[in-house]
């Protein structure tokens, strides 16, 4: 039976056709239209149909028409057969006999369960579901949240454990270069004696030629040979190949050792997982140990770069020179910046050649000194000088680049700090992702030192900070100073960075160095020690911190020992 149908104005049309309807059959329950009451008397002729004009219909219940009988309605409703049944179906089989009910009453009965039900259903079930819902989606959430978390702290360690694994294979790489480098340097200065005892030796073989060419008498007698000189060559340099020894034990253990540098890489497994616990041999020591105090020629020792275990390039205040001395004081060489500006900053490539920077009038640079001269290498943009400085691992040079103002007399404005590969501008870092200054204005340097996770530790006196950023410039953590509670306020100067990751900052108020790991926790003050405002740091390849001071001397300290 279709139902019927309205139009786009609303039109109630016929079930049977598509016509209007203006007829309604309240037993049946539908509209029918003029034509069509005959077709519907005709085809449930053996059923009562109350058919009435359109507006005068009624709702009412609807009674199924029996499948056994044609013709029939079904008023009841078997109670033992659960189905509705006609009069008919009530006087014969199957249902004879059955208890039945009317259908109205089984209608109502089920309406009213139905609206219990329905109530039930939403006031009870969805609201559980909804709850129910809500907490998978907040368990989902958590969960999200937790793997989330755990794969940070998994990145992290990994990280981490590859930050420990390189600093100890690094470690063992700077004192393979070391080494390598001071015996190179000893063969180098022996083969160089050997050459010259060569030449002297060829050219007193040419004199001899000569002499004994000539026929002139006075020649033979007056002719004093040398030779004599050339039976004793110099002493071969005493050479030290370095021990390295890598030991595994029972497959678990790398024990590493290289002098007198020692780790251990333990694999332990849990749940068949292995990982890698590294662990070195030293640790800060509660006492430091001055190991010498050098005396030199300058009020006040304002840069220090080491090459090796031994030397050390320097320069002072109101002085024009830069002098290599050992660990006596003994000046072993002289670089001379001119008779009217002293040198900025210093440090030493990895090549171990001298590198400084110098303002000579309006023209800031770096140069590069080594043997046969200087090479100049940059030159600062105009208005900009050159400051502080030092070479990375990779060979690129980190320069502190100072923007002056005249306004009456010289004014800094910016400070910033210039990375140059092969001499060429790669990046600057001077602004976070805000564009806010990381750096201070003011007269104060930038002090920088790289690590060796890459990031580059800057002491900022301007700001009376330490200020780190990783290698992309981003500002992971600064420092204070205020862990450390001295008396003065927090002045930090030149910074150093050791194979473990540590930072060493000098404090020049307040007389002492701040030692800080990787993460900017503070770790220990390093004081007491005669370390009179120290401005001056460099590290040997001992590990050992030299130190200027104030009072005409560098102070060479230890601050790391064996477990």
């Amino acid at each position: 039976m279709a139902a019927a149908k309205a139009s786009a104005e609303d039109v109630i049309t016929c079930y049977l056709c598509d016509n209007s309807s203006k007829h309604f059959c309240n037993s049946c329950q539908v509209s029918l239209c003029e034509t069509c009451v005959k077709k519907h008397r005709d085809e449930f002729k053996s059923l009562s149909n109350e058919i009435v004009n359109f507006l005068e219909r009624e709702s009412q219940v609807v009674f199924p028409g029996c499948k056994d009988h044609a013709g029939q309605r079904c008023e009841a409703h078997c109670i033992n057969c659960y189905a509705p049944v006609c009069v008919k179906c009530m006087l014969s089989d199957p249902h004879k006999d059955h208890k039945v009910e009317k259908l109205t009453d089984t209608f109502e009965r089920r309406r009213q369960e139905t609206i219990s039900k329905t109530a039930e259903i939403k006031e009870k079930f969805i609201p559980k579901c909804k709850k129910e819902n809500t907490d998978i989606e907040n368990a989902m959430s958590r969960a999200k949240s937790h793997f989330d978390d755990l794969g940070k702290k998994c990145n992290s360690l990994r990280k981490s454990w590859h930050q420990e694994v390189d600093v100890i294979f690094d470690k063992i790489d700077f004192l393979s270069k070391t080494f390598k480098d001071q015996n190179l340097n000893r063969l180098q200065g022996h083969q160089t004696e050997i050459q010259n005892v060569i030449s002297d030796v060829n050219e007193t073989l040419e004199t001899n030629d000569r002499v004994l060419q000539s026929n002139k008498l006075s020649d033979i007698n007056n002719y004093l040979s040398n030779l004599n000189k050339f039976a004793n060559l110099p002493e071969n340099p005493d050479i030290k190949m370095p021990r390295f020894e890598a030991k595994m034990n029972h497959e678990k253990e790398l024990h590493i050792e290289m002098e007198n540098y020692r780790a251990t890489l333990t694999q332990s497994s849990e749940s068949d997982v292995p990982c890698l616990t590294p662990k070195t041999a030293v640790v800060l020591m509660d006492e430091v140990k001055v190991v010498s105090t050098i005396p030199t020629n300058y009020d006040h020792v304002y840069g220090i770069a080491c090459v090796g275990e031994a030397e050390a390039w320097i320069f002072g205040e109101h002085d024009n020179n830069i002098s290599r001395i050992d660990m006596h004081g003994s000046v072993k060489d002289i670089v001379s910046t001119g008779p009217r500006y002293g040198p900025k900053a210093i440090s030493v490539t990895n090549e171990g050649n001298l590198l400084y920077s110098i303002s000579e009038a309006l023209l800031g640079t770096v140069k590069l000194a080594r043997t046969g001269g200087t090479e100049q290498l940059i030159i600062a943009p105009p208005y900009w000088t050159p400051e502080q400085l030092c070479c990375t691992r990779s060979g690129d040079i980190l320069l502190n680049e100072k923007f002056w103002i005249w306004v009456f007399r010289h004014i800094p404005k910016d400070n910033r700090i210039v990375r140059y590969h092969n001499n060429k501008k790669s990046q600057e870092i001077d602004k976070d992702g805000n564009g806010v200054s990381i750096f201070m204005k003011g007269p104060g340097s930038l002090y920088m030192s790289e690590n060796n996770n890459g990031d580059i530790c800057v002491s900022d006196s301007n700001a009376r900070s330490v200020v780190v950023v990783d290698q992309t410039g981003k500002v992971r953590f600064r420092y204070d100073g205020v862990p450390a509670r001295r008396k003065s306020p927090f002045d930090p100067k030149y910074i150093v960075t050791d194979a473990y990751n540590q930072i060493i900052v000098t404090d020049y108020s307040n007389n002492c160095l701040h030692i800080l790991n990787q993460n900017g926790q503070f770790l220990k003050c390093v004081d007491g020690c005669g370390i009179e405002n120290p401005k001056g740091l460099s590290l040997d390849s001992k590990g050992r911190l030299w130190v200027g001071t104030k009072s005409k001397s560098i102070k060479i300290i230890k601050y790391m020992a064996p477990e």
